[in-house]
């Protein structure tokens, strides 16, 4: 399985919509987003580093698939939220799609300087949530979830109202997915470091879904 990180990069680009300057300064936002990001990416590293190398987690470990897999599934949460800031007609739904950008862009740094500091492979040769003791079910190769090829292009095509239900949508299904597999490495795993994030992640993830939720609501939009 390929973990790749992503900042959807080829979607960078924000169109000139002729409003007299607020497109001009979307981009400006943007590119601020994306030094953020890339901050993110460098603090999420640096922290990883901190990590205790006395015992290390092996190949098969369930720390291993977890910061495999969960930087794969942050992976598009990323492009998602990007997506969000950039195209997102609410507000809120832009500040929250910018959040979840830069918070979990961070969170990728940690898990694969994790498993730089444990001498794995960055993603390994085992499928996807192997490691799973529940043997969560994956659909066509996609992890709890995670938005299918074809909802991501929805996504990107939509605007407006549209565009924010849609993400919203999307991404309270994707965070429900991600809390489920930080369920799993709660219960299975034994590296305290490890844990400790985790619980971080779930703890920020569920804070998410409370606010993710109110503003569906609040847009008139359906689970």
């Amino acid at each position: 399985m390929t973990a790749a990180v992503t900042t959807d990069t080829e979607h960078d680009e924000a169109p000139d919509t002729g409003d007299g300057g607020r497109g001009a300064a979307r981009r400006f936002g943007a590119l601020a987003l994306a030094a953020a990001v890339v901050v993110g990416l460098l603090l999420g590293y640096a922290g990883g580093l901190l990590t205790p190398a006395l015992t290390r987690p092996g190949d098969s470990s369930a720390e291993a698939g977890f910061a495999r897999d969960m930087t794969a599934h942050h992976a598009q949460a990323v492009a998602m939220g990007l997506l969000a800031f950039r195209q997102g007609q609410d507000p809120e739904v832009r500040q929250m799609g910018g959040d979840i950008a830069t918070g979990q862009q961070g969170e990728i740094g940690t898990m694969q300087t994790w498993l730089r500091s444990w001498k794995l492979d960055p993603t390994g040769d085992q499928p996807p949530m192997a490691w799973m003791s529940d043997g969560a079910a994956v659909k066509n190769g996609l992890m709890p979830g995670m938005a299918t090829p074809e909802e991501m292009a929805k996504l990107r095509a939509a605007g407006g109202r549209e565009f924010d239900v849609l993400f919203l949508q999307l991404m309270i299904r994707h965070h429900v997915g991600g809390v489920h597999m930080i369920d799993g490495i709660l219960d299975q795993g034994h590296d305290d470091d490890v844990l400790a994030v985790a619980q971080v992640m779930k703890n920020t993830q569920q804070n998410d879904l409370t606010n993710l939720t109110a503003a569906l609501k609040r847009l008139g939009g359906t689970l």
